[in-house]
């Protein structure tokens, strides 16, 4: 899709994966024709983070590739340290590819005396050292904003759907389970041609919300669910209820980021959603590998976008489909 050669090969580039996604980091780093930088990753007896990078980076442009997903304090304080590691060590240039950024979700203060966790996070992956920072759909656009460093922001959009459009499903309706995601379903309402629809809920808490109303049409028709991320699967199970009550037929569930957390894997199981369609953006432990669930690798993209900034091109000719607008 995206034209990047499998042994494209650079000996100034180097792409060194933490802990939280080896598997992506490899295949990436196959894709450029590399193999993963040599480094110790690991733990002192006492549980703190452990870093040494067993080969010289002095003036080589180096990626490291870290989600900071579960655990996420733990992979966040591995990406801090790798890169403090990596300045010490002379690197010309660090970038931090997450391809999923953690503590995203706390973005504004819209309740008193709470955080605003996707700045603290910025700042601190800025003052460890970091030149720039790839990443992929964002649980907020204006994230982008809370660094003081160049951010690429890729979005996994064309990936799936292409994996949707081979599906050829018919009769076809596209659904935002809320408001705010309305953006992400009108662009895969778009690459689709098919009308979109909306639902409105009230969240409870940060498990479980309870369905209002659906805006749009949906009885008779196949549904395809899009968002950016699933954790306890507590909104998406109830959208898919909501959803059957109203007539929809077969229903699928495209969502990025595959943090499936507590009682997700049993919920998914037991609904009525026929597909869940996530990326490698996290992985699957094996106890969240399910007959429902398929995983599309990002990897083609982000190799592509991490060759185009080593060679100081346009990554923004990646979206030559359709994009989420900000």
């Amino acid at each position: 899709m995206f034209g990047i050669s499998s042994k494209r090969s650079d000996d100034l580039l180097v792409v060194l994966g933490g802990n939280s996604n080896p598997e992506l980091a490899k295949e990436i780093a196959e894709l450029l024709g590399k193999q993963p930088a040599d480094a110790l990753v690991g733990r002192f007896p006492e549980g703190e983070v452990q870093v040494q990078i067993r080969e010289n980076i002095r003036g080589k442009d180096l990626f490291i590739v870290q989600s900071t997903s579960t655990p996420p304090n733990d992979n966040l304080m591995e990406l801090l340290i790798l890169i403090d590691a990596a300045r010490r060590a002379s690197a010309k240039r660090v970038t931090a590819v997450l391809p999923f950024f953690g503590y995203a979700r706390q973005d504004r203060k819209d309740k008193p005396r709470v955080p605003i966790t996707a700045k603290l996070v910025a700042n601190l992956i800025t003052k460890a050292g970091a030149d720039r920072v790839l990443t992929m759909d964002l649980h907020a656009g204006q994230i982008q904003g809370f660094f003081d460093i160049p951010v690429d922001h890729l979005y996994s959009i064309n990936i799936l759907g292409e994996y949707l459009r081979h599906k050829r499903l018919k009769n076809l309706v596209v659904v935002s389970p809320d408001v705010g995601g309305t953006r992400m379903a009108r662009a895969y309402s778009t690459l689709l041609e098919s009308p979109l629809a909306i639902v409105d809920k009230r969240r409870e808490s940060a498990s479980q919300t309870h369905v209002m109303n659906i805006i749009g049409e949906v009885s008779g028709k196949n549904v395809v669910i899009v968002d950016d991320l699933i954790s306890t699967a507590g909104s998406l199970v109830e959208a898919v209820r909501a959803l059957k009550e109203a007539g929809a037929l077969d229903i699928h569930a495209v969502i990025v980021h595959p943090v499936l957390a507590g009682q997700a894997i049993e919920r998914i199981k037991n609904s009525e959603l026929n597909e869940l369609i996530v990326t490698n953006t996290i992985p699957l432990a094996s106890e969240k590998r399910m007959e429902k669930i398929k995983q599309i690798s990002v990897a083609p993209l982000l190799a592509e976008a991490i060759s185009r900034i080593h060679r100081n091109e346009s990554v923004s000719s990646l979206f030559s489909q359709v994009r989420v607008e900000a």
